[in-house]
């Protein structure tokens, strides 16, 4: 039964992935960019593989409550559109100073810095563009509260704050005094970093679907569940993973002084926290019976990754 649901999720993570990729790839045809050298490197940031696990959350939220996936397309799209932004500009070298990203030359390695900095802010920008479209959603009320939820999400107080305190945690800001290694710093640090996407990728779900207030608190505590697994599972590929396998530079988290559980716990710490984690993850989704049972899947997934 594992093994079937297993094999489940890896097929319709490569249906989302391909649809999405087509579509991010028509909306940048569309915008008949007047740089080609920009728009090449908008399609290395967004079409070079990965996942495309926040599009799937969100594809997948929404099909609980019967969208198609043709209908989610354009927020799940937005959302990759961010994700990928932000990649683009963690990867350059004022932030991690990273030359590979899924296995291939990062942005900023395979064309320059400025250029790096101009896809990643032409693909945060294209992200609103999208939603803002009646193609995101019918009723203006809806597609405004996506823009207003993939906003704060991915802005000050959610993703990019998260980033800036991992910054601090780094050291380099030490007039800010956030450089603690407690349980709780590093759980705000995380969720916002990495659990501001993944949870409004399950909310977008569930707003393209009409779900109730309960409906959308089960997912989002399914989503914060997941969001703090997916970062102690990223801790641990940094610790005990091959860059070869995981598609970047390994080791780095220790030696740039990162906050991390696993340096606040040791492995086996931070294991038992993601043993934890994905059950909370799978009881959030009880409501939703078996109709969820992909998400459960994603959320084992996460736990167990490679890359």
């Amino acid at each position: 039964m594992q093994q079937s649901s297993e094999t489940a999720l890896l097929a319709a993570l490569a249906r989302t992935a391909d649809a999405v990729a087509a579509y991010m790839d028509r909306a940048i045809e569309e915008s008949r960019l007047p740089s080609a050298r920009l728009a090449a490197a908008m399609r290395h940031a967004t079409l070079g593989g990965g996942k495309r696990l926040r599009p799937f959350l969100l594809v997948e939220s929404a099909a609980l409550f019967g969208v198609a996936m043709e209908e989610a397309l354009p927020a799940a799209a937005a959302l990759e559109c961010v994700h990928c932004y932000s990649l683009v500009h963690d990867d350059l070298p004022a932030m991690d100073d990273d030359d590979l990203r899924r296995g291939q030359p990062t942005v900023h390695r395979a064309f320059d810095e400025a250029t790096a900095i101009l896809a990643g802010d032409a693909l945060l920008t294209l992200a609103f563009d999208l939603l803002a479209r009646p193609e995101a959603h019918p009723d203006p009320a809806v597609r405004v509260a996506l823009v207003a939820g993939l906003a704060r999400a991915s802005g000050a107080s959610g993703m990019v704050g998260g980033q800036m305190l991992d910054l601090a945690a780094e050291g380099r800001f030490d007039a800010e005094g956030r450089t603690e290694r407690d349980a709780a710093a590093i759980a705000e640090l995380q969720a916002l970093k990495t659990g501001a996407l993944l949870r409004f990728a399950c909310e977008g779900g569930a707003r393209l679907g009409g779900a109730s207030a309960a409906e959308r608190a089960a997912l989002d505590a399914y989503a914060s569940a997941i969001g703090r697994a997916f970062q102690i599972a990223d801790d641990l590929l940094d610790v005990e993973g091959e860059a070869e396998a995981v598609g970047k530079a390994v080791g780095k988290d220790a030696a740039a002084g990162k906050a991390t559980f696993v340096g606040l716990l040791g492995i086996a710490g931070a294991r038992a926290e993601l043993a934890r984690l994905i059950g909370a993850a799978e009881s959030a989704l009880r409501p939703f019976g078996t109709r969820a049972t992909l998400l459960a899947e994603a959320a084992r997934f996460i736990a167990e990754r490679r890359n």
